[in-house]
């Protein structure tokens, strides 16, 4: 399996960001893939997804957004949104000599991709949307609103897997305490102190204060934005079949407005998909095979 090259780069407002840069198996040149997270994960979120694209031919940059993993905390906590890290992705493509990209973006990340779609639509040549829309569900915010911020209480890696549980069971049924124990280290970092969830506390501080920063935003209009996306791009969505972030309906929507999408909809699962379920792979693996 491919090991990753930590990369960092500094953002316009200074923050110093980091990357795992997953180097492209021989073959011929083909786009790089950059992976964007979720609201309180990070790059660790596509250690299995990442180098599966990679021994494809493609270089591989899965991102640690400012406030998660190994990128700076940002001193002031309304810098937590996707105008500000669409601004970071631009800032790393410009000091990494990268033209353009296909993106995969889970949830928050889907709405930084959303969001670069329509400052810079040069950049992007594609992108896999992983549960998140221009709708978000209010039942699926209302559950994130209510741990994110958290601070459990945590000494042990077995405890660590065990709130991973408590939190992500219902979405994530068919894990193994096996699988729940990997997903426990992408989520927690242990520090001198103990175990801490790796992001910063005041993500959440943006989250109560202005719902546009959150996984989704239930206010305001992101139609638009979805627009911009898929004007002459090719698209894939992937869905959880029991999401409570992207609602059936919304899909449905989405699938209207954009009938050259491909979608796979992946069955017993909710918000998020891993991207490692068989029917998410074999769905990434046709889209990417279609792609530059």
């Amino acid at each position: 399996m491919t090991q990753p090259a930590a990369r960092t780069w500094t953002s316009l407002d200074g923050l110093a960001l980091a990357a795992l840069d997953y180097a492209a198996c021989d073959g011929s040149a083909r786009l790089p893939v950059v992976c964007l997270h979720g609201l309180t994960r990070n790059a660790k979120d596509f250690e299995v997804v990442a180098p599966h694209i990679a021994a494809q031919g493609r270089r591989v940059l899965a991102l640690d957004v400012r406030g998660r993993g190994n990128s700076a905390w940002d001193p002031n906590p309304l810098n937590y949104n996707p105008a500000t890290y669409a601004g970071d992705v631009i800032a790393l493509f410009e000091q990494a000599g990268i033209a353009r990209a296909i993106f995969v973006g889970t949830s928050m990340g889907g709405l930084i991709t959303m969001t670069l779609a329509a400052l810079r639509p040069d950049m992007i040549c594609g992108a896999v949307l992983n549960d998140v829309g221009p709708e978000v569900g209010a039942a699926g915010l209302a559950r994130i609103g209510g741990y994110v911020g958290g601070a459990p209480e945590v000494s042990s890696w077995a405890e660590a897997a065990a709130y991973a549980r408590k939190t992500n069971g219902e979405a994530l049924p068919n894990l193994t305490d096996a699988d729940w124990e990997r997903f426990a280290r992408r989520i927690f970092r242990q520090t001198e102190a103990g175990f801490v969830l790796d992001y910063d506390p005041a993500i959440s501080e943006v989250f109560r204060i202005a719902p546009t920063a959150a996984p989704a935003a239930a206010a305001v209009d992101l139609w638009p934005l979805f627009g911009a996306l898929a004007t002459a791009r090719p698209i894939l969505l992937v869905r959880g079949e029991t999401s409570d972030i992207l609602e059936a309906d919304t899909a449905e929507r989405m699938s209207l407005a954009a009938p050259h999408m491909a979608r796979v909809d992946i069955p017993g699962v909710g918000h998020a998909p891993t991207l490692e379920e068989p029917q998410a792979l074999a769905a990434i693996d046709a889209f990417l095979a279609d792609a530059p």
